[in-house]
């Protein structure tokens, strides 16, 4: 499994309409290939930055099949509009796991 980790800091003043924004989007992740998790988390001593991350079964089920897809776009559109720069998106896999 890859794990996709977005940074994505949104303008300010606008962390409850991102927050609905990212709710309403959960359907797109649930039905996408190859997506098997999905969860955005804020950081605490920055408040206007969150960290998506997803778990995908391949790295082509991200960047080919969501990133090509209609959700996809959809997914920009919903939330878009409140990131402040684009978001950082890195690929990891695990290489030691303790649990």
């Amino acid at each position: 499994m890859i794990h996709e980790i977005a940074e994505i800091t949104i303008k300010p003043g606008t962390a409850e309409a991102f927050e609905a924004a990212v709710r309403e989007a959960v359907p797109l992740f649930r039905r996408a290939k190859g997506c098997v998790s999905m969860r955005i988390d804020r950081t605490i001593e920055r408040p206007e930055t969150y960290r998506l991350l997803i778990g995908w079964a391949t790295l082509e089920n991200h960047t080919v099949d969501f990133r090509g897809s209609e959700d996809f776009q959809a997914w920009r559109a919903l939330v878009g509009g409140y990131f402040a720069e684009p978001p950082k998106v890195e690929h990891l896999e695990t290489v030691v796991n303790g649990f």
